[in-house]
């Protein structure tokens, strides 16, 4: 049988709250049903610092093209020097 580890940790929640009152169970879900409502919120959220913060770079040219264009605007001055 494969069981995966959020299937266990889940499993060990439960049991531990098996005892509650049936309020403390209703209020639990409420606060459960919230917090997966609220998520996809959240992780848009996180996804726009990510891409603020750490260089998420966006372009229409393939890499060929920009690949070529780098080689292109590359500028050598190079000066021998005699000895």
């Amino acid at each position: 049988m494969n069981i995966s580890y959020n299937t266990v940790v889940v499993n060990n929640y439960f049991n531990s709250l098996r005892s509650l009152r049936r309020e403390d169970k209703i209020n639990l879900v409420a606060m459960l049903t919230n917090d997966i409502a609220r998520k996809p919120e959240k992780k848009a959220k996180e996804q726009d610092v990510i891409d603020r913060f750490f260089g998420a770079f966006q372009s229409n040219k393939s890499a060929e093209e920009m690949i070529e264009e780098i080689r292109a605007s590359r500028n050598f001055n190079r000066k021998i020097v005699s000895f």
